[in-house]
């Protein structure tokens, strides 16, 4: 006997179902948005992060016509759940996972066979393409605030802090980079760490995922804790110039908690998707955070202080 119940997702225009039957239990991933990327390209990534034996969804079946895939299930515990515990030490979990990103970011092949026998080359994460998700804080969330020539102004403005501030960025767009490397993309299966959400990567700079795990929205963190992640990272690596990284990694985490913001409030009025709402405090307090440890964030410091005060002092 086959069950099949609709399970939770994520902000994507993706569907889940979970298929439990004798055999073996999986998921149904239904996409009728965007299916090229959430269906073809996700099973060439995890084809990918397969060859390189690192943990991701193995493809049963796939009806492209019909907009779905047939995945492996990786069951129900993620990451976030397990580091959300009270009394866990948080600190054990984040070296697996440094060490799962390291052997992530060692990945050499680029190319793989789709289910459609095509070959996908993963593309590269250009500066440009980086400036455009920033510019989302702009086209989404500032229209909240502003008048219509208010919105011209700022984002004028905007736009070209954040181009200055891609323009700074030193390491080279060289690495496998997940792009939402984060504990709830996460799962605990039998002691290992599977990789799931994974249809975004490109190839780009090392800072990145590493930003996007230690400033992450959606678990709260201490400072010290984002130290000894960020230091273990670094003790890792053989070869590293340390002040190329510290400068990337502030840069990405504030040119990736700005789209975050855009993206939230985008969810919530385009999809009506409100849940992401509650997590902008943090995502401003992140901001916060790093925006006032270095010298070359000054200009979006100014601009930002200037028009969310409340939102950068509360934090």
């Amino acid at each position: 006997m086959t069950k099949i119940t609709k399970i939770k997702g994520d902000a994507s225009f993706r569907s889940f179902f979970r298929k439990i039957n004798i055999k073996r239990d999986s998921i149904i991933v239904v996409a009728k948005k965007e299916k090229f990327k959430n269906l073809l390209v996700y099973d060439a990534i995890n084809k990918i992060l397969l060859k390189n034996k690192i943990l991701a969804p193995y493809l049963y079946n796939e009806n492209y016509s019909k907009n779905f895939i047939e995945i492996q299930d990786f069951g129900k515990k993620t990451m976030f759940n397990e580091l959300n515990k009270k009394g866990k030490n948080k600190f054990i979990y984040f070296k697996k996972i440094i060490e799962l990103l390291i052997k992530i970011q060692s990945i050499k092949n680029r190319k793989i066979n789709t289910f459609k026998n095509k070959k996908y080359l993963i593309p590269k994460y250009e500066k440009k393409i980086l400036i455009k998700e920033a510019n989302l804080f702009c086209d989404w969330y500032i229209k909240n605030n502003f008048s219509k020539n208010g919105i011209k102004k700022f984002s004028k403005k905007f736009k070209k802090v954040m181009k200055n501030l891609a323009s700074r960025l030193m390491l080279k767009e060289n690495v496998f980079v997940h792009r939402d490397f984060h504990i709830s993309n996460l799962m605990l299966v039998k002691n290992q760490i599977g990789v799931i959400d994974s249809q975004d990567a490109l190839i780009g700079n090392k800072a990145y995922d590493l930003a996007s795990l230690i400033d992450d929205v959606r678990l709260k963190t201490p400072k010290t804790l984002k130290n000894q992640i960020y230091n273990y990272y670094v003790k890792k690596q053989k070869r590293l110039n340390i002040l190329k990284l510290k400068n990337d990694f502030e840069i990405l985490s504030i040119l990736r908690n700005l789209k975050i913001i855009g993206i939230f409030t985008r969810l919530a009025v385009r999809d009506g998707k409100k849940k992401y709402l509650k997590l902008i405090p943090y995502t401003w307090q992140l901001i916060s955070m790093r925006i006032n440890k270095n010298y070359i964030f000054k200009d979006l410091k100014k601009l930002l202080k200037e028009n969310f005060k409340k939102e950068l002092d509360e934090n």
